[in-house]
């Protein structure tokens, strides 16, 4: 009888236990999700741009740093239409890298609003 009752108290406790670690889990995973929200149809053209022509230097991520370029979201629309089509930086930029390797793409200067407004979609 004492084992019984010795085994019944063990089982709740693992049960509780278990139950208390898979809601912590839960609240762990659920607070780490960043809440995204649909791309408009400007934003979603700028990415398959971005993912077309960027990520061989860019990161995937445009948050983070790339093989050989910078992170470029929350970019300034002077700042892109200058390295994209004549590979500049604007008046009084100081660049995040000291490289020249980003060639001028001019076959992009019509999705270059396209592709500000994807790299400013993601919050600061």
């Amino acid at each position: 009888m004492i084992l019984s009752t010795h085994l019944v108290r063990t089982n709740r406790k693992q049960r509780a236990s278990s139950l208390l670690f898979v809601f912590c889990l839960f609240l762990i995973i659920s607070c780490n999700k960043e809440v995204t929200r649909p791309l408009t149809a400007l934003e979603a053209r700028g990415k398959s741009s971005y993912m077309s022509n960027c990520i061989a230097c860019h990161n995937p991520d445009p948050r983070l740093s790339g093989s050989i370029g910078p992170d470029v979201a929350n970019s300034s629309f002077e700042l892109l239409s200058a390295r994209i089509l004549r590979k500049t930086y604007p008046p009084g930029y100081k660049p995040k890298r000291e490289t020249a390797v980003m060639p001028a793409l001019p076959m992009l200067e019509n999705d270059i609003p396209a592709i500000h407004a994807y790299l400013n979609s993601f919050k600061n």
